[in-house]
C-alpha cells in the first residue's frame, strides 16, 4: 500500500513505520523537523495546520493512519489546536485527493469527555471522523507500553525503588504497541472492516487492578514492588507543582490529574476487534519484561 502517517516521529508512529516499511509498504510521513533518510519512506516538511504540506502527504495514497495528536497542552484551546483542527484538516485533505481508507488513532479518555480537556477534544475529533463517512475505523487505545516509551518510563524507576504511586484505586487495560502498530496497520488494509470503534488491549479479561499492574512491573524488573494509591487531591496538587516547576514540559498536569483519578479505564468487551480480524500477540508480563531490558539496555532504567 502506499500510506500517509502522521505522527510518525513519536513513539507509537515509530513502531508503526517500522512496520509498516517491514510489510513492503511506502510511506509518506508527516514531520517538522528534519528526519534522516530511509527506504520506503517519503518525509513530508510541515504539520497538520499546513494544508500545503497535508496535500502532499495524501497525495496517491490508499489510506491515512491519523497517529499525530497533542496530549499535553497549557489549555482548551491547545487541545483543540491539535486535536480538533488537526484531524479536521487531515480529513479535509485526505476526502479532496480521494484516499480510500481513513484510520484514526483517538483514546479511551474519548470516552469519558466530561473528565478532561484532552479527552473532550478526543471526542470531538471522533464525531468529526464519523461524520466524515470515510472507510475506516477509530481506535481507542488504552494504556500504551513498550521499548522508547517515555510517558510509562518513571513507573518502571518506581519499580526498581520498591514503591509505585499510582491513582486511586481502579483498573486499566494495557497493550504493548506492537500490538497497536499491527491493528492500526491491519485497518489500513482495503478490504478491512469499516465503520468500527475499536479498544483493543492484551487479552487480560477486566484488564488489571492497580496493584496487580504493581506487581508486574515488580516482575519485569526483578524487584518485590508494592503500589501506593495516591488520593485525588494530591494528584491534583502534583499537576498543579509539576505545572509550575516545568512548564510546558510537565507530565502531571491538573488535566492529567482529573483523567488518572478516574477509577475505570478498561476497554469494552462491545468495542473488540473481531477475533479474526485482529488479537494481541504481546501478553503483558513479557512485554513489560522486554521493554524493562530495553531500558536498560539503552541506559534510561
Amino acid at each position: 500500500m502506499k500510506l500517509a502517517i502522521t505522527g510518525a516521529t513519536g513513539f507509537v508512529g515509530t513502531h508503526l513505520l517500522d512496520l509498516a516499511t517491514s510489510e513492503g509498504h511506502d510511506v509518506r510521513a508527516l514531520t517538522r523537523r528534519e528526519q534522516p533518510p530511509r527506504d520506503s519512506v517519503t518525509w513530508v516538511d510541515g504539520a497538520l495546520d499546513v494544508p500545503e504540506a497535508l496535500s502532499t502527504l495524501v497525495e496517491g495514497a490508499d489510506a491515512v493512519i491519523h497517529v499525530a495528536g497533542v496530549i499535553n497542552a497549557p489549555d482548551a484551546a491547545g487541545f483543540d489546536r491539535g486535536n480538533v483542527a488537526g484531524t479536521a484538516a487531515m480529513l479535509a485533505a485526505a476526502r479532496g485527493a480521494g484516499v480510500g481508507r481513513f484510520v484514526h488513532v483517538s483514546s479511551l479518555a474519548a470516552r469519558e469527555p466530561g473528565l478532561s480537556l484532552y479527552g473532550a477534544s478526543k471526542a470531538r475529533s471522533e464525531a468529526l471522523v464519523t461524520a466524515a463517512g470515510l472507510p475506516g475505523a477509530i481506535v481507542r487505545p488504552p494504556a500504551v507500553y513498550g521499548p522508547g516509551d517515555r510517558e510509562t518510563l518513571e513507573l518502571f524507576r518506581m519499580a526498581r525503588r520498591g514503591l509505585i504511586f499510582l491513582p486511586p484505586s481502579g483498573r486499566l487495560s494495557l497493550i504493548h504497541v506492537s500490538d497497536l502498530a499491527r491493528l492500526l496497520l491491519a485497518l489500513a488494509a482495503p478490504d478491512a472492516p469499516s465503520g468500527l470503534l475499536i479498544e483493543p488491549d492484551d487479552g487480560q479479561a477486566n484488564g488489571w487492578t492497580h496493584r496487580e499492574f504493581a506487581a508486574a512491573l515488580g516482575r519485569a524488573v526483578g524487584r518485590r514492588a508494592a503500589a501506593v494509591s495516591t488520593p485525588r487531591p494530591i494528584l491534583a496538587l502534583a499537576g498543579r507543582a509539576d505545572r509550575l516547576i516545568r512548564g510546558d514540559k510537565a507530565k502531571m498536569t491538573p488535566d492529567r490529574a482529573a483523567y488518572f483519578a478516574h477509577p475505570d479505564w478498561t476497554v469494552s468487551t462491545d468495542c473488540a476487534a473481531p477475533p479474526a480480524f485482529w488479537s494481541p500477540r504481546v501478553m503483558t508480563d513479557e512485554g513489560l519484561t522486554q521493554t524493562a531490558a530495553w531500558y536498560r539496555e539503552a541506559g534510561w532504567l
